[in-house]
């Protein structure tokens, strides 16, 4: 189980299950971000706020929420369906509390080619 939230607080999240990897995207939004996402089937994010805490950006095939935090800006986690129709969660590592970034792997994924 690990714990994260935005800067502020808003938004407190636990997320159940073992990190093996990162993914680093260069979509328009994701190079912005600087997001280090690592995909969970949403079951295993447990908001520890509000869900109406965060704020929801859509862009480009409307097919991911990212959720943000309306007032310190960080985006903690997104909402998506995975090729299959499953149901996903983004968790964006760089909010999680006491990890090492340093030792996940990372791979880097060219969203701006689709």
């Amino acid at each position: 189980m690990h714990k994260g939230s935005c800067h502020c607080g808003k938004i407190a999240f636990e997320v159940e299950g073992e990190i093996d990897s990162g993914l680093a995207c260069n979509c328009s939004i994701c190079q912005r971000k600087g997001s280090l996402l690592w995909f969970v089937p949403f079951t295993n994010l447990h908001l520890l706020t509000p869900e109406d805490a965060a704020s929801t950006y859509i862009f480009n095939k409307h097919v991911i929420q990212h959720k943000f935090c309306p007032t310190c800006g960080m985006h903690p986690y997104a909402e998506g369906v995975d090729p299959k129709g499953n149901k996903v969660a983004a968790i964006n590592l760089r909010c999680l509390e006491d990890i090492d970034l340093a030792a996940i792997p990372v791979h880097h994924y060219d969203g701006r080619a689709l």
